[in-house]
This record gives structure tokens, sequence and C-alpha cells, in this order.
């Protein structure tokens, strides 16, 4: 999802997956109420991405299927000359340059400079001289090329995604030299040759690259949508990423809109006043993905729903979350609360009540929630034994950084009012160094053990998604009232687009 910093494969990949246009969709006049999130890119990675359009191109060539090309002419004194192509296959294919350009409002442009193949084959030819006399040869042939290509890429929308149209390609040939059975000095049958096959070899060559290109396009932007559809997905929760609105073309960005609604099991959040406007993202970063509170905050209640806010600790955990501080009074109270148990014996649980809520302010992420804190005492061969049960209110705002490929959530301010309390060592729950010991303790401790411990299993699962594949330098994450900002540079790992073109291709 865009959210989490969702970004993968090369010029047509990126470029294709994340700008979906919107020739056969409908958003109302009011599209941007309805954007759950929002993805800018900006020349800069448009640049860096191009670079991965020589894979892209040579794979469009290798996987050409070329025809067998045929014809016939007459000939004076030679009568009818036919001739025919047969094995046609692209060897030694390498790229010069290769340049993109965005433009206001208008489709993608990709040149492609100084395309130099070697193409082989088989030439059949015959003829039937003025005597009758027919004669069948067939040699070997080589065809060295030049060639610019010029790309147009034009977006469609077809049920809210994206649908890209390649067709838009020219080839210019600069060179088209035939070579038979490996002779490089001219003669009168490969001049013969040259003459019938250049213009009908031209046609074909940018027939099968064009319609080939196009295809790796639509085989490409699939994938991403796959991909993009299975990083937000997890169990019976999933964000619906399809699109809320026209894409922006501008010289200097590529941005998208779309849906972000919450879909658990049968049921999906709705959203209709987003605050999102273009003016909230600037252009000095390469990557940028906009939030909104709304999407955050029904994932959290999708992930309540779904049993996934709940935290076991035993052993050194738990250890370490009763001993913050070597003080008498702390030794007094885990003394009476675990009645000498061993921690190793004994394990904390902790859960939300209700669904967590969710506000993104200047200071942070403020998350309120009604979360219980249950420590058992495992007694061998017995029911466990509940030593201390309490229910609470907590506020707490969290501060959210991603630094060597994991996520850190960091509490800088929280507040707890206890609602419940029941000890087995305070049955009247008056006894203030257990009191005052377990309010510091929540404080201190706890909430910054649970919110590590939900940093860790999110990066967990956004690993899971292959995100630490990714080069993310310099993330900055900003909370503003109403929706948050992710905003990053990056480094594109060549690897993923070759193993994909590889094994789909």
């Amino acid at each position: 999802v865009c959210w989490a910093g969702r970004m993968v494969l090369g010029t047509f990949s990126i470029l294709l997956g994340l700008v979906q246009a919107a020739a056969a969709c409908e958003f109302g006049p009011f599209p941007y109420r309805g954007t759950g999130i929002a993805c800018r890119m900006t020349k800069p990675a448009a640049l860096l991405l191009n670079r991965e359009t020589a894979q892209v191109i040579q794979a469009a060539f290798r996987n050409a299927q070329f025809p067998n090309i045929t014809g016939e002419r007459s000939m004076r004194l030679l009568g009818r000359v036919a001739y025919g192509l047969s094995g046609i296959q692209v060897n030694d294919l390498s790229i010069e340059r290769s340049e993109v350009e965005l433009k206001d409002d208008s489709a993608i442009h990709i040149s492609i400079r100084n395309v130099t193949a070697l193409f082989k084959g088989t030439l059949t030819y015959g003829y039937a001289g003025a005597w009758f006399l027919q004669l069948f040869h067939s040699v070997d042939f080589e065809i060295e090329s030049s060639i610019d290509l010029q790309l147009n890429i034009n977006l469609m929308c077809q049920k809210d995604q994206v649908a890209p149209d390649a067709s838009d390609c020219y080839l210019t040939f600069h060179k088209l030299t035939l070579h038979l059975q490996g002779d490089k000095q001219p003669g009168w049958l490969k001049q013969l040759f040259t003459d019938f096959i250049s213009f009908t070899l031209k046609l074909v060559l940018k027939r099968e690259v064009c319609k080939e290109i196009n295809a790796v396009a639509q085989t490409l932007t699939n994938y991403i949508l796959d991909l993009a559809a299975n990083f937000v997905r997890d169990g019976d929760i999933a964000v619906d990423i399809s699109l809320a609105s026209d894409p922006v073309i501008k010289a200097t960005y590529i941005e998208s809109h779309h849906k972000g609604t919450v879909l658990y099991k049968n049921s999906s959040s709705r959203l209709s006043d987003s605050v999102f406007s273009p003016s909230l993202l600037t252009e000095s970063r390469m990557l940028y993905f906009w939030l909104s509170e709304h999407s955050l905050s029904s994932l959290a209640a999708a992930a309540f729903l779904d049993g996934q806010l709940l935290l076991n600790l035993r052993g050194e955990k738990l250890q370490e979350l009763f001993e913050m501080e070597d003080t008498e009074v702390q030794r007094k109270a885990v003394q009476m609360i675990f009645q000498g148990t061993s921690y190793n014996d004994s394990v904390a649980k902790v859960w939300s009540l209700s669904q967590p809520q969710i506000s993104f302010q200047p200071e942070g992420t403020v998350v309120r929630s009604s979360v219980a804190v249950e420590v058992s005492i495992l007694l061998a061969g017995e029911e466990p034994l509940v030593a201390l049960y309490m229910e609470k209110e907590i506020t707490a705002t969290i501060q959210a950084t991603y630094a060597d490929k994991k996520l850190i959530l960091q509490p800088v301010d929280s507040s707890v009012e206890i609602k419940v309390f029941k000890c087995t060592a305070d049955p009247s729950g008056e006894d203030p160094s257990i009191q005052n010991f377990l309010q510091n303790m929540i404080l201190v401790a706890g909430i910054p053990e649970v919110t590590s411990s939900v940093g860790s299993a999110l990066t967990s699962l956004l690993n899971s998604k292959r995100l630490d594949l990714f080069d993310i330098i310099d993330p900055e994450i900003i909370t503003r009232e109403g929706y948050v900002i992710v905003q990053l540079d990056f480094g594109f790992p060549s690897h993923l687009l070759l193993n994909f073109l590889e094994k789909s291709l």
C-alpha cells in the first residue's frame, strides 16, 4: 500500500503502476473527497527508474516472435524471383541511452537511442528463368541494424485500474545491412535481396517489436497491481487501492490518487470527506506517500476485530518490564505480585478491549485505547493463578521513523487512567506502593514495550512483502492534523526486474 511505502520495478512498472488514467472511469465532481492514499513520484525518480528501461527493451526484442518473411518480384532476364526469411532471431543487442520526459497533462515519452541488434536467420530464394530453368538456394544471413525507438505511453482506466497503451511506438532505422553466409563484401545477390526485403523487414520489425513492448508493459503493470494488492493484504484485512480520481502528469512529477478504504471480511470503511490536496505535497524528494487518518484508523479497527491486538510477555521480557528500576519499593511490589514465582513461570497478557482511536497531529500519532493487562502465575498441574488484572484508558502520542530497514515507534507523551484493578497481593486496591509502582511501570516501561513490539511486528510484515529489498534513503514521516506524509529517496534493486523478466517472459 502506498502508505507503507510500496514501490517496485522499473520505468514501465512504476510509471504505469503509479499513474492510472481515467479515460473510461467516472469519479464525480469532487474526486479528491474520496482519496485515502495519494502517491507522487517526481522527475528525479523517473530519471533513476529510466535506467532500467534497457532491460525491458532488451526483453521485448528477445521475446518478439518474428514471422517468416516472404515475397517475390519479377526481374528482367531472371524472371520471377521469390524469397523467404525464416528462423529470425536477435543476437548481440545493446542500447546506447534512454531518456524519459514528462509533459503536462500528456503521455510519458521514452526515447531509446541507438539500439544495435544483430538479426540471424535463413534466406531461401528461387527463380524461374526465361528458359524455365528453376534454381532454389538457402543461405544463412545476418542483418546488422541501428535503430532509434520512440514510445509515447498513454494510460487508460478500466474498472478503476490502469490499462497502459504503448502502441504509439516508432522505430527509426539508421542502419539495416544484410550479410549472406558471413560475406561482408557487397555482391549482386546481396544487393538484390537487400533491395527486395529491406522495406518489408522494417515493417515486420516495427510491428513485432512494438507489439512485444506493449505486451511487456501490460505484463509489468498487471504484476505491479497484483504485487501492490498483496502488499496491502494481511489475511482477511485488505486495502482498496483502486483509483479515486484522475491522475496528474506534470513536467516535474506524476501523481495518483487511491481510495484507501479498508476491507475486512464482508465489511468495508467509507471515506467521503478527505482533506487531500496536491498542494500538500512538494517536489524536493523522489517519492511521496500521503495517508489519511481515516485509512489508518480503519486498519486499526480491522486489526482489533481480527484479534491481532494482543501481546504476551514472559521470561526476560517480563523481567525487563517489572524490573525497570532497582529500588526497595520496586522489589517489594514485585515480590507481592508474583509471590516469589519465577518470571519463567509467569506470563503477562496485554490486549485491547475496544478498537483504538487514532488521530494525526503535528506532534505525532495520537492513540487512545482501552487496554487490559493480566499477569498469571503458571502452577504445575494446576489452573493458572491470576495475580493481577487491570483495565486502563491509555492516551499516547507516538512518533514513527524508518531506519536500517526497521519501522521504529517511539512514544513521546502518554497518560494512563486505571479503571479496573484486581490484585491478589492487594485485594482492597489501596496499597500505595503497588499502585504507584504499577502506574509508573506502565508509563515508563509498559507503553514503550508495547509500541516496540508493534513496530517489530509491522517491520516483519513489511519485510515479508519484500520492502527490505529496496534501498530507502533518508525517509521522513511527517504527521499533520488529519493525515501523514511519508517522503523519501530510494535506490532501485535491479535484480527484482531481472528476476521478474526471466520468469515471466
